[in-house]
């Protein structure tokens, strides 16, 4: 709908002026008011401290015509005008008291031609028109599209939402085969003559056409009498998972450009490579698709109800919920494919499809949850009969989530009934104390996507999300920085020479689980009589004097020949008969294996110094606190009582009743730790013996920037359908 074209003066438009105005005046004119009726009604909704708020306006007249559509893609995008105006729109918000602008042309390509758009003005604007940009990866999607530029410019803008619409074109007129089930869309198609996808079996590759859909993977061997049948692969299914894999002749998993994908168990497990020669980003981007797909289903199971949940029919559009979450994950996916094929992936591609980018976000769960809110929250439908509805309030009650609340609620009242809070998170504290406070308190509320002059529950959520990442990004940094290289060692022999501690360990692990009760029983009577019958300094001397023994023992029994001759000798198996490559390809798999465990040492050890030497003074402080409470408890407990206490404890936290707190303390100290600097290593460089000196190398996997990207096309995108 375009409304009434009714033209407005300038001075109309009171503090707002050049590209800010028109921007308002040509969205008053969709939503078929002047300008003056639109500062009215926003005045009379808005709190009083916006009232004179030019950026809260212009987010008004654009929130006001974008909430009359609940499409999953904006039909308006179509035509180029309203693209410019979107662009004009974040324009204005960006600098909503430009005056540089002519007013009578600003939304002319020459007026605003070299404007560039913001971070903060794309990720206020952009997710607000459905299917341009999530609210979750808006800020990922904008540094994808403009890499090391200052900002975005109208003519990337447009190229983007060009090939936007081209992806949506071709999905809805691709044509689906016989082979495929009819409710299924296909997503994506990838074929290529000079770029084929390969799927290996038994150290076969075999290549074929990979299809993509909306529940599951298609793959069409190519054989010698032409296509074989597809192979289905359910995307669906709880166990499904997908992870990078390395693939190669003779198994000497040679090249790193596949990835696993299995569904349920280890028959239905592909290997599929996706060879390209410009790098990795091929299979980074299809690892994207596929792994969107299966979080779609994951979140889907964990927080929204269940197809056959009677209480779904008593919330208004709750059965629309599923759909709704599997289109967001379709179109996150079309945007990467638009990202790929228009050569602008400056960011990593798993941080561009939502579901499985927040699936590892911190605060992601609370993400997640405001989600699940938008997707299956509604109005409660009025039963007629008073009786069924006391009965539905006391069955969302009886069978509420473990949080303890019957419901939540979204920013325009709808209603998320607490028998589908199934998820753990819901209980966690930060969840709890995100939805105590999660009114909206000054904005305009148009939907439960659209807040004029406040943030909806997923923008909130999202601000939390950023904020953790940084400090966990930042962390992350002085890790890579702190990282040095390593030595190579023998993994097979180490393992060897460890094997009867493991034994050990994993016979202690089982007393522990009470996998065997009798045994278990049996030992805790034994370590119980030496702690309270002070027993306990006799265990290091009985210690020392059973080895002992021992050895005098063995050394008798080999003097009189009884033990053999291969007794005490260390036996490892050889590797399978390989060639020159495959031996340095292992030499080299032992050695990054070797490198990062002792990488890892090294970051615990600077954490740690991090620490004793007040790097963060105030984990400093929260250390020695703990420290000094500890000291405290050993000078006044008697040591015996502890060591009891954390023997039970020890023997306790994997029964039933405690697995859950252990989980959560476990996860707290974990959060914790990570957030610890790792402390600065400084590399010197190198000096010879002429006192010359040589700068090191830098590491190459620093260095590996969106330059291969430039050089790739896209597969085939169901948009034409175009090869790559």
């Amino acid at each position: 709908p375009h409304g009434s074209h009714t033209t407005v003066n300038r001075d109309q438009c009171n503090f707002i002026t050049g590209s800010p105005g028109h921007s308002s005046l040509y969205l008053d004119r969709l939503n078929g008011l002047t300008g003056r009726q639109v500062q009215r009604i926003f005045k009379a909704l808005a709190h009083e401290h916006v009232h004179n708020d030019a950026r809260s306006l212009v987010e008004y007249c654009c929130f006001r015509y974008l909430s009359r559509d609940n499409s999953d893609f904006h039909p308006s995008l179509r035509e180029l005008a309203f693209q410019r105006l979107i662009f004009v729109t974040m324009l204005a918000w960006n600098d909503p008291y430009d005056e540089d602008n002519d007013p009578h042309s600003s939304l002319d390509n020459y007026s605003i031609l070299g404007r560039l758009v913001e971070e903060d003005a794309f990720v206020r604007i952009a997710p607000a028109v459905a299917g341009v940009a999530d609210a979750s990866t808006a800020h990922h999607l904008f540094r994808a599209l403009v890499g090391a530029e200052k900002g975005l410019s109208l003519d990337l803008w447009t190229t983007y939402l060009g090939e936007l619409l081209k992806v949506h074109h071709g999905r809805q007129t691709h044509k689906i085969g016989d082979n495929f089930l009819s409710d299924e869309q296909v997503l994506c198609i990838g074929s290529s003559r000079k770029r084929p996808v390969l799927k290996w079996e038994q150290n076969t590759a075999w290549p074929g056409h990979l299809t993509l859909t909306n529940k599951a993977l298609y793959f069409e061997a190519i054989g010698l009498a032409g296509m074989k049948k597809p192979l289905r692969l359910d995307l669906t299914d709880h166990n499904s998972k997908i992870e990078k894999a390395k693939v190669g002749p003779f198994g000497s998993r040679l090249f790193d450009s596949a990835v696993s994908v299995s569904s349920g168990s280890v028959s239905n497990e592909w290997t599929l490579e996706f060879v390209d020669f410009g790098g990795e980003m091929r299979r980074d981007v299809w690892l994207a698709f596929i792994n969107e797909i299966i979080s779609v289903y994951k979140f889907i199971r964990e927080y929204g109800p269940s197809d056959d949940d009677p209480t779904i029919h008593h919330v208004y559009g709750a059965r629309r919920g599923k759909k709704r979450a599997v289109s967001s994950a379709t179109n996150s996916i079309a945007r990467l494919q638009s990202l790929q094929f228009i050569r602008r992936l400056h960011e990593d591609p798993a941080k561009l499809v939502q579901f499985s980018y927040l699936s590892g976000a911190p605060f992601g769960d609370v993400v997640l949850q405001t989600l699940a809110v938008r997707f299956w929250g509604g109005s409660l439908i009025t039963n007629s009969k008073v009786a069924n509805e006391r009965s539905l309030q006391r069955h969302k009650h009886s069978e509420g989530s473990s949080s303890g609340r019957s419901q939540v609620f979204d920013i325009d009242g709808s209603v998320y009934l607490g028998k589908w809070m199934t998820s753990p998170s819901w209980a966690s504290s930060h969840s709890v104390s995100f939805w105590r406070g999660s009114s909206v308190k000054h904005g305009v509320i148009l939907s439960k996507s659209l807040v004029v002059a406040d943030k909806n529950l997923v923008e909130k959520a999202m601000v939390i999300c950023k904020e953790k990442s940084k400090v966990v990004d930042k962390t992350h940094a002085t890790i890579v920085a702190a990282t040095v290289e390593g030595i190579p060692s023998n993994i097979d022999l180490f393992k060897e020479l460890v094997l009867p501690f493991a034994i050990m360990a994993q016979k202690f692990k089982k007393l522990q689980r009470w996998e065997n009760p009798r045994s278990t029983i049996c030992f805790l009577l034994l370590v119980y009589t030496v702690i309270f019958r002070n027993m306990l300094f006799y265990i290091f001397p009985f210690t020392l004097m059973a080895m002992a023994l021992s050895m005098l023992a063995l050394k008798g029994l080999r003097e009189q020949g009884r033990l053999g001759r291969s007794f005490g000798k260390v036996t490892i198996r050889d590797q399978p008969p390989s060639n020159t490559i495959q031996k340095i390809v292992a030499l080299k798999e032992a050695m990054a294996s070797v490198e990062n465990s002792l990488q890892h040492l090294n970051v615990s050890l600077l954490k740690m110094r991090t620490i004793f030497l007040a790097g963060q003074p105030e984990v400093t402080t929260q250390v020695a606190l703990i420290l000094l409470a500890s000291s405290a408890v050993l000078l006044v407990v008697p040591f015996r009582y502890i060591l009891a206490v954390s023997t039970l404890d020890l023997f306790t936290r994997e029964l039933e009743f405690r697995r859950e707190m252990v989980a959560a303390f476990i996860s707290f100290v974990k959060e914790r730790w990570e957030s610890i600097h790792a402390a600065p290593v400084i590399v010197l460089p190198y000096e010879g013996d002429d006192n010359s000196n040589k700068t090191l190398p830098a590491k190459a996997s620093r260095q590996t920037e969106s330059k291969d990207v430039q050089d790739q096309r896209s597969d085939i995108y169901v948009n034409g359908i175009r090869p790559s």
